[in-house]
């Protein structure tokens, strides 16, 4: 089951609303602020449906064409389908998967910068995750006033807790090194 991918997984869960062509899972994934969890490529989106339709987890239904734009295939969950992903979804939500996060590996080696630059920069980054965090809230009530269900959008929630934490992380490191609290020495 490992090798569903989250691509993978989003596109079954949209497959089994009901069936669609590639463009239309896009454009549903835009709507429901998948788009910022998942990194989808109009590549990467057609290489999830070449794979899925060759393990059998999809299947074309119909092909149409709507006068000179390109023909587009509508392709439908199968049971195979719907097996895979329930699998890998359970496996996803009751384990802990490592992940290595290039923020984690930054702080692990700020030590290299001087006190007063580390501080800076986290500085900087503070105010990109203030954006991201109004974005993210702003994107979050728009989809729920538009009538989105709230378990369609679940994921917005969490990303909403981590870019909270982060940011709040990130502020705490930096006022320690402003205060004192944390130093080091550097060889500049």
């Amino acid at each position: 089951m490992r090798n569903l991918t989250t691509l993978g997984l989003a596109v079954l869960r949209l497959l089994d609303e009901q069936p669609r062509h590639p463009y239309e899972v896009r454009q549903r994934m835009r709507e429901q602020g998948l788009d910022h969890l998942i990194k989808v490529t109009h590549g990467a989106l057609y290489h999830a449906f070449d794979v899925l339709t060759k393990a059998d987890y999809i299947h074309p239904v119909e092909t149409t064409r709507e006068g000179k734009r390109p023909e587009r295939t509508v392709y439908a969950i199968t049971d195979a389908g719907r097996e895979i992903a329930t699998g890998r979804l359970r496996e996803l939500l009751a384990t802990l998967q490592p992940e290595y996060p290039a923020y984690c590996a930054a702080l692990a080696f700020m030590s290299l910068l001087s006190p007063d630059d580390a501080a800076a920069q986290l500085e900087r980054r503070t105010v990109l995750l203030e954006a991201e965090l109004a974005a993210a809230t702003t994107s979050s009530d728009a989809l729920f006033k538009r009538g989105v269900n709230a378990i369609d959008i679940i994921e917005l929630r969490h990303l909403q807790a981590h870019l909270r934490a982060d940011l709040d992380l990130t502020r705490a490191i930096a006022d320690d090194i402003r205060e004192g609290r944390l130093h080091w020495r550097t060889t500049e």
